[in-house]
């Protein structure tokens, strides 16, 4: 369960990593093609593919409680269109020369029937609903405080609203996790119980 832990903490972390790396590389108006995109986006991309660990490392503490294998369902499916999408930028601003190739070499990509809403569109925001219904089953359980969904439902929100906030989107999904990683990373954390047929419908989870 450690690197449960491990992952809570360093997927926001990269997260953020790539907020700030975009942010400074715009000042100078010069960002992708170039070292500032290239960074930035490996950067999401770690922290992307640390979210599979997170995902079923949460699933299996909330073994036996409804709804967590479609929550780590809609993670895994968020996760991996979001994959499909920053190794396409990665390779674009490989392939490029300059900002108008980029764009050109990535619309061929997105100009295919279906990309844009299955990777685009629709596809990434599954991993933040499937985050977002595993805090809300934690919090249930007593394993995240009331405010935990609150600040992982906040972080998407706000990178909505401005992509220039998602240092700040990083920071509440990390805060967000924070009390569960913790308690992990201490070795304090046990899964849940898995409920039995005479208790099932008289006794609610608890972490131990």
């Amino acid at each position: 369960m450690k690197l449960t832990g491990v992952c809570l903490i360093t997927a926001p972390l990269f997260f953020l990593c790539y907020g700030i790396i975009r942010l400074v590389g715009r000042l100078d108006g010069q960002y992708g093609p170039g070292l500032d995109w290239q960074a930035a986006h490996v950067s999401n991309l770690i922290g992307l593919l640390l979210c599979v660990p997170l995902a079923l490392g949460l699933g299996r503490l909330l073994a036996g409680t409804r709804g967590r294998g479609l929550a780590v369902g809609l993670t895994l499916v968020g996760v991996a269109t979001s994959v499909v999408q920053f190794v396409v930028d990665i390779v674009a601003g490989l392939l490029a020369a300059d900002r108008a190739e980029m764009s050109a070499i990535s619309r061929g990509f997105t100009s295919l029937p279906g990309v844009q809403p299955v990777f685009y569109q629709v596809g990434p925001q599954l991993m933040f609903v499937g985050l977002l219904v595993l805090a809300v089953l934690l919090a249930r359980a007593k394993a995240l405080p009331w405010w935990g969904p609150v600040l992982v439902l906040a972080g998407p929100c706000l990178g909505l609203v401005s992509l220039d906030l998602l240092p700040v989107a990083a920071l509440c999904l990390l805060a967000g996790f924070a009390p569960l990683a913790l308690r992990l990373l201490r070795g304090t954390a046990a899964p849940l119980p898995r409920p039995s047929a005479a208790t099932a419908l008289t006794a609610s989870p608890r972490f131990r």
